[in-house]
């Protein structure tokens, strides 16, 4: 309805002829001919009454065109001369096109000019708009009835589009189905403001109308380009399902638990509680770490041993401890290397696995660097800190407050500080590797309470 009485305005407010394809409705069909110069050879005999003839049928025509009135004619050997005066233009080229049409002309010299007076050239448009306003009168029941029409059909396809029972059969997904419903309703829209315009012979309007929606789109979608980007990367991620709700993954290293898929973004849940939105158009293009979908997961640690000691033999003794741990995997099989040899260790990289859905993976790493810690200890495998040699000048003088019996102590017999001794380790609660379930219980609860459309559907194949 806003469309059609929209259309309807914009016509009424239109100068004439522009609105009367609208307002008026011609009782009998007008044709427009477009008059074409001469083209026969100019006889070289004349009869001596034809000038007369010819001034006095071009009068005659004018004197029948109020507009045309006041304009004289003469001829002279074919030449047709047009003086006087007119209130427009228009009127000027129209008695220069009437008069060269007469048989026997040969051409025509326009010297009419144009009447600047108020009131003849107003009194036309004043005429003119009355009459116009008269058909437009005539035309009211007409015009409702067009409203009646393009209204009755607005609401039939708006009725059609409200069946969400009917949508939902035809497709599952809630927001292509949404898309449906809001194509069927612009349809209607476009039904009705055709019908009405049809009823009311302005069809040509609508071709026009649409012409100028085009233009105006174009414009509007590049300014608003992002939000279509992002409309579209809704569909897409809809369809193509990446992930389930509550799956742990990391979006443009944004990590969380997966709450629901909108239109508009794809909302997260941190492990530190906070809610976070990705725009779907950023999440289309991303690459995407799930860590759900595979129950199994590596872990890994360094630990660096003695220079001295023996790298193979350490691995060893790291492996078989991680291998002891009941939340580690035996396949895959927890394993080792060697990293790098530095300056004063060697860099072992201890690696294991683990089934997230029974284990949680922070607190497994954290138990197996311990247990590989305390196993290479105690074999014997020193885990050294950075050694620095330093090479101090004899010559230069000892630090002011030194012991004398310091300054004379060679430098082997310098005292080398004991290493407290490793406490035996008893079992706490924080050995517990159970899974941390806080997080996922929030984004359920959260689930459950609803709030925004879900795109997300367990029922479908994720990609």
């Amino acid at each position: 309805m806003t469309a059609l009485t929209l259309a309807m305005v914009t016509a009424l407010a239109a100068p004439y002829p522009a609105w009367a394809a609208i307002a008026a409705i011609p009782d009998v069909a007008e044709e427009t001919t477009t008059p074409t110069p001469p083209t026969a050879a100019i006889e070289t005999e004349r009869d001596a009454d034809a000038d007369a003839r010819i001034a006095e049928r071009i009068g005659a025509i004018f004197a029948a065109i109020d507009a045309l009135g006041a304009v004289e004619v003469e001829a002279n050997e074919g030449v047709v001369t047009l003086t006087g005066s007119v209130a427009s233009a228009s009127d000027a080229k129209q008695a220069e096109t009437i008069a060269s049409r007469v048989a026997g002309v040969v051409t025509v010299d326009n010297a009419i000019e144009r009447d600047l007076a108020v009131d003849r050239n107003l009194a036309p448009t004043i005429s003119a708009i009355i009459d116009e306003a008269r058909k437009l009168w005539r035309m009211l029941p007409l015009f409702a009835v067009a409203l009646v029409i393009a209204a009755i059909v607005m609401v039939l396809f708006r009725w059609v589009s409200g069946l969400n029972s009917l949508w939902r059969r035809i497709t599952p997904n809630p927001f292509i189905a949404e898309l449906l419903q809001s194509a069927i309703r612009f349809v209607g829209v476009l039904a009705g403001l055709y019908l009405a315009l049809k009823i009311l012979g302005a069809t040509a309007l609508l071709g026009a109308l649409l012409g100028i929606s085009g233009v105006i789109g174009i414009a509007i979608g590049f300014a608003v380009r992002d939000t279509i980007d992002n409309y579209i990367s809704s569909i897409m991620l809809s369809l193509r399902q990446p992930f389930r709700a509550n799956d742990l993954v990391v979006i443009e290293g944004n990590e969380g638990r997966v709450i629901r898929l909108t239109s508009r973004a794809t909302v997260l849940m941190t492990l530190d509680g906070n809610h976070l939105r990705i725009p779907n158009s950023t999440v289309f293009k991303a690459v995407i770490l799930n860590y759900t979908r595979n129950p199994q997961r590596r872990f890994e640690f360094d630990l660096g041993v003695d220079a001295d000691d023996n790298p193979l033999d350490a691995m060893a003794v790291g492996v078989a401890a991680l291998s002891a741990l009941d939340f580690v995997l035996n396949d895959p099989e927890p394993g080792a290397r060697i990293r790098e040899v530095g300056d004063s260790n060697i860099v072992l990289t201890f690696l294991g696995w683990i089934d997230q859905s029974q284990t949680d993976y922070h607190k497994a790493r954290s138990l197996a660097i311990e247990a590989a810690k305390a196993a290479l200890e105690t074999n014997g495998f020193a885990l050294p800190e950075p050694i620095y040699r330093l090479r101090i000048d004899p010559r230069s003088a000892p630090l002011p407050g030194t012991p004398q019996e310091v300054r004379d102590r060679p430098d082997r017999e310098v005292a080398q500080p004991e290493k407290p001794s490793r406490k035996p380790r008893t079992a706490a609660a924080s050995d517990s590797t159970a899974p941390e379930t806080h997080v996922s219980d929030l984004v359920d609860r959260e689930r459950a309470a609803g709030g925004e459309t879900d795109l997300l559907d367990a029922s479908k194949p994720i990609e």
